[in-house]
Parts: structure tokens; sequence; C-alpha cells
């Protein structure tokens, strides 16, 4: 009963038959801005993405821009967060890196040549901390990446190399993988999809990094990744 601020992360990247879009990142948001307003909240942190548009082509990221859309429309003052990547042990983003880097030879898309600029959870945490203490006049937007900008397939030959491990690294044109997701997400209803391709295979990039304005500091890039492997060989 006594909250001032509601952070809402909730979201998917890839749809199942039960879980699309429209309803994981658009109908919940509508959810936590009417209970919002029931409870009295005075501020809401949304924790969204890059490049999120609600006029976006993309549908993922058409959804999350409607979910900006919806908070930034609520008469609530509003805080979102719009990020990358995540990387900390047991998140998604490092399953896939760890797997990689364990396979020896692994199978990119493009090559993995496309900048990631992975964010540590921990710094997330922190900026969201910093954010509900800071009540904004309407609505502000920040756009959080990680220090250091690097591609796919050298964040896997990194890993690897943290792990005492060598990983081979192939690709697969972008145009072939969309053409195969099409068509196992048609069969399956859902996984892994051109939608979903065109999201991990975009640039990372922002024009001003929302650190300095935070007031936090970002972890380095080295570190994110040997607390990852750290995690994974005490796991075993």
């Amino acid at each position: 009963d006594d909250a001032s601020c509601v952070v809402h992360l909730a979201g998917i990247l890839i749809e199942t038959r039960a879980s699309r879009y429209e309803s994981a990142n658009v109908a919940t948001t509508s959810s936590v801005v009417e209970a919002a307003r029931l409870a009295g909240v005075d501020h809401i942190v949304l924790v969204s993405v890059l490049h999120a548009d609600p006029d976006s082509g993309n549908r993922y990221l058409a959804s999350k821009g409607e979910a900006e859309r919806i908070v930034t429309e609520s008469g609530i003052a509003t805080t979102i967060l719009r990020t990358p990547i995540l990387l900390g042990a047991g998140t998604a983003g490092a399953d896939s890196l760890l797997r990689g880097a364990r396979a020896g030879r692994t199978t990119l898309i493009g090559g993995g040549r496309y900048v990631l600029h992975p964010l540590d959870v921990d710094d997330l945490s922190r900026a969201i901390l910093a954010v509900c203490d800071d009540l904004p006049d309407g609505v502000r937007v920040h756009e959080l990446v990680g220090p250091e900008g690097v591609t796919h397939r050298d964040l896997i030959a990194r890993t690897a190399q943290m792990m005492g491990r060598e990983v081979s690294i192939g690709s697969v044109p972008t145009w072939l993988a969309k053409a195969a997701a099409a068509v196992s997400s048609r069969l399956s209803g859902g996984g892994m999809t051109p939608t979903v391709i065109d999201v991990i295979t975009s640039e990372e990039i922002v024009e001003r990094n929302a650190d300095d304005a935070l007031g936090i500091e970002l972890t380095p890039l080295a570190k994110t990744l040997e607390k990852i492997v750290a995690a994974s060989e005490a796991s075993g």
C-alpha cells in the first residue's frame, strides 16, 4: 500500500503460442498503469529496450514502443530506461554466451559482426534505484548501454578464452537465417523469428549514454564476463 514508485520490467522477446507481444509487453503495461493509478503511485519506471518505437515495422520494437506510449500518456510521472543486451549470471544473454563459448564451433548470423554494448545487470539495478529516487517532472527517457562496444563474435571469443577454451566461429547469411526462422516459427507458433533476428543483430549504439546523468559507474565488460564465467564454474 505505501509504494510511491512502481518499476515495470516484465516483457518477452521470444514469443510462444501462449505468450504474445501484445499480451506480454503491451497489456501488462496497461495493467501496471491502472494499478498504479488505483494505488496513488506518483512515479512509474519502465525498463524498455533500445530502438523501441510504436511505429516500428518490427513487431517486438513496436510493442515496446507502445508500452512506452502507455506510460507516457498515463498522467503519472514516468522514467523510461532503454537498455541493450543484459549480461549477468543466469540471464538469457549470459546463458547463450556460455553455450557459444563452450561449443568448440558455433555459427552466428552474419558472422556475428554487429556491435553490441552489453550492460551488466548490476548496473541496471543501480540505475533503477537511482531513478526511483529522482521524481521527474513529466516524462524522462534514458538510454543506458554498457561501457564497451564489441562484436558478437568477439564477445564469444573473449568468453571462451576466459574459460580456457578455443572456439571456431562460422557464419550463416542473415537472409538464410530469417528464411529458416520464418518456417520454423510458423510450425512451432513461436521461437526464433525474423523479427527476433532483426532485434538481436541490430547495432546497440546511442548518441549519449546515461551513466553520468544517473550518477552510476559502469562495470567494465571484462569484469562482467569474469563474473559470468565464475558463476558458471561454481555451478558446475
